[in-house]
């Protein structure tokens, strides 16, 4: 995050350096003259709201009051939440002007722009998980899966940092509904303390639980499921020249592995070709082994929530514990050890993941460790 420490506003004049900012990142600069809804932000395009925001944020006494590194994590957020607004900001025929999608998508651009950066795995993650859910508090009390969002964010991040963020993002706009959505977010504060997990996650009775917890709505997070589990699969995600094979040979050396690229080159399918028939043979390899009760590794790029839970649901139909190993490195150094390959990926390949690449999160298996392999 050294990129965002030097530019966070300190004492004793707490300003914001604007100027600054708007020369080193490009993408602040395309928020210049992207227009937003005039009832919730009246002040003007994208970019016055963010410069706004950061202003407000430096005003707020909690966030003065946070130790360094938090202050800087937090400006970030509050610069980087509107990061995707220029990519998804439409006008239609009535001239209603709607930014839909604009959270999920900040969260692929943060995640990307960070690892960029080279900032820490668990503060990208943090500022990423922020973004994705930084509309939450306005219309917390309106959602039935508040209590899951809650979660999940008290185990990427913290929802205290979530409410903080929310205040800059209100006080940084001229909006009809101030008030009322400062109440909002008084309650969501409140809401998350009565879950306890407003500064720290929830605590769960197992993994087991809190992983069925996450696969169950509905359920009732203080209930201790009992763990039925017969075998281990774990599940690899990671880019192309991230280090999972070798993390194999280091980590789980006596295991059988079921790996897309071999099958691939059993196959003679390359990387650019359909990949139905290698997924359905993975699919299949992956039956015995959990029909068997077999543990194993799952070896593919994996960089999608949505590619994880198809392996994840079928693994946990046959009772398998989940563990999921995140493994990445530096741009520069995955692009090296790519072109280094006997048989690289394309680096259009790479990029078009990297745009989509959704970092594994502990809701989504038993276990989840995140590795840089850049050492």
């Amino acid at each position: 995050m050294r990129e965002y420490e030097a530019l966070c506003p300190g004492p004793p004049g707490w300003t914001v350096p604007w100027a600054q900012i708007r020369e080193r990142f490009d993408w602040v600069r395309s928020m210049t003259g992207v227009p937003q809804d005039a009832v919730h932000h009246a002040e003007g395009d994208v970019e016055i709201h963010t410069r706004m925001a950061c202003e407000a944020l430096a005003e707020l006494p909690e966030w003065r009051a946070r130790p360094a590194a938090e202050r800087v994590r937090l400006f970030a957020t509050v610069l980087m939440h509107d990061i995707a607004k220029p990519y998804c900001t439409q006008i239609d025929s009535d001239g209603r002007i709607t930014a839909h999608g604009h959270s999920r998508r900040g969260d692929l651009l943060v995640r990307r722009a960070l690892w960029q950066l080279d900032a820490p795995i668990a503060d990208r993650e943090h500022v990423a998980a922020l973004v994705r859910h930084h509309q939450v508090p306005f219309w917390a009390l309106e959602r039935p899966d508040l209590q899951q969002i809650a979660f999940r964010v008290a185990l990427l991040a913290r929802n205290d940092d979530l409410a903080l963020l929310a205040t800059a993002d209100l006080l940084g706009r001229i909006c009809q509904d101030t008030e009322q959505i400062l109440e909002n977010i008084a309650l969501y504060r409140e809401y998350c303390a009565e879950q306890q997990c407003l500064d720290r996650p929830r605590v769960f009775a197992s993994d087991h639980a809190q992983f069925q917890y996450f696969r169950t709505p509905g359920r009732d997070p203080d209930y201790a499921a009992y763990d039925d589990t017969r075998l281990t699969v774990t599940i690899l995600s990671g880019l192309p020249g991230a280090g999972k094979d070798h993390w194999i040979a280091a980590h789980r050396p006596g295991l059988p592995v079921v790996g897309l690229d071999r099958i691939r080159a059993e196959l003679g399918i390359a990387p650019t070709d359909d990949q139905h028939p290698v997924i359905a043979a993975a699919r299949e390899r992956a039956r015995e082994y959990l029909r068997a009760g077999t543990s194993f590794v799952w070896n593919a790029t994996n960089t999608t929530r949505r590619l994880r839970s198809r392996s994840i649901d079928l693994a946990a139909g046959y009772r398998a514990r989940i563990e999921i190993v995140s493994l990445e490195a530096p741009a520069p150094i995955l692009h090296a050890r790519n072109r280094s390959r006997t048989s690289p990926v394309p680096a259009a390949v790479i990029d078009r993941l990297a745009a989509h690449w959704e970092t594994p999160d502990p809701t989504e298996a038993h276990r989840v460790e995140w590795i840089c392999t850049a050492a």
